[in-house]
Order: structure tokens, then C-alpha cells, then sequence
């Protein structure tokens, strides 16, 4: 079972919610906007003159889930009403959830049982405007599978201990 599928908070409470958690915390630049094509929403901000961004994946609504249900063997065509029904909610549930991640790791800053460096590094934007998550989790993947550390991180190891 998923975290809020149930609840009643629209989409712009949550992102209201988040704006003002991380306002509470120290965010000095909030934006937040979606891009249809992809499926995304975003969430940005900056805190410590670090930029920071989330890519929430929201739902198809041309998903089986929302326009189709079954019984016994039979497939039916849901009303379009409930299908809006039903893809509004899994936007809600989403939206709550990503309200509670930030919140958990803002926290987790605040009570100093990890910085904010280590908990947001992997959606932290780079000058060029890439994630560090896109950037190093490939690699991570890459050395994972060959039991090799990247010669890109070996050579920042290796100026670091200098």
C-alpha cells in the first residue's frame, strides 16, 4: 500500500506545504513547475547556495490503471469521470509523498544526524545544470558491475588527499 492513497490534500496544498517547509529550513529560492512531455513536476530551491531540484514522475493518464479495471476475466472501460477520479488521486498521493521526503530529510539536517549536503547531494544541480545523482549513479552502476572505481572519482580521491 502506498503512503497517502488516500488522501484529500489537492496537488497545490502539498506544493504550498513544501514551499513553506522549506522556507522553515532556510530556502532562500523556491520555484516549482511541471513538463507534460516528460511527465515531470519539478521542485527547486536553494538552501546554503546550493541548488536543489526534484523530478516528481507523475501518472499517465492514458494509464490502463485509471481507464481500465477487470473482473473475473473481463477488461471494462471505466466513466471518464472516475479515470480523472482516479489520476487526480495518484497526483495527490504523489505530491504528499514528496512533501514528506523533503520534510524527513530536513529533519534528519535539524536534529544533526546527517547534513544537508549528504541527504539532498544526489538532486543537487551543478553549474551545467545536471543532478549529481544523473551524473554519478551510472557511474556507481558501471562500478558496481566491473568492481572498479570510475577514473573520474579515482582522480578527485586522489587530489583530495594532497
Amino acid at each position: 500500500m502506498k503512503y497517502a492513497h488516500e488522501t484529500k490534500v489537492s496537488v497545490a496544498a502539498s506544493r504550498t506545504e513544501i514551499e513553506q517547509i522549506l522556507t522553515r529550513y532556510g530556502a532562500d529560492q523556491f520555484a516549482s513547475g511541471f513538463d507534460n512531455e516528460k511527465g515531470l513536476a519539478l521542485i527547486q530551491f536553494r538552501v546554503r547556495k546550493l541548488c536543489v531540484c526534484f523530478e516528481l514522475p507523475l501518472p499517465s493518464r492514458s494509464s490502463k490503471a485509471f481507464n481500465t479495471y477487470r473482473r473475473g476475466s473481463s477488461v471494462f472501460t471505466r466513466a471518464p469521470a472516475e479515470s480523472e477520479r482516479l489520476y487526480e488521486q495518484a497526483c495527490r498521493q504523489r505530491w504528499r509523498a514528496l512533501a514528506l521526503c523533503i520534510k524527513a530529510k530536513l529533519e534528519a539536517v535539524e536534529c544533526g544526524i546527517t547534513t544537508f549536503e549528504e541527504e539532498f547531494l544526489a538532486h543537487v544541480v551543478m553549474p551545467d545544470g545536471q543532478r549529481i545523482g544523473k551524473i554519478l549513479v551510472p557511474q556507481l552502476e558501471q562500478a558496481m558491475s566491473d568492481g572498479r572505481m570510475p577514473a573520474g572519482l579515482l582522480a578527485f580521491e586522489s587530489s583530495t588527499r594532497s
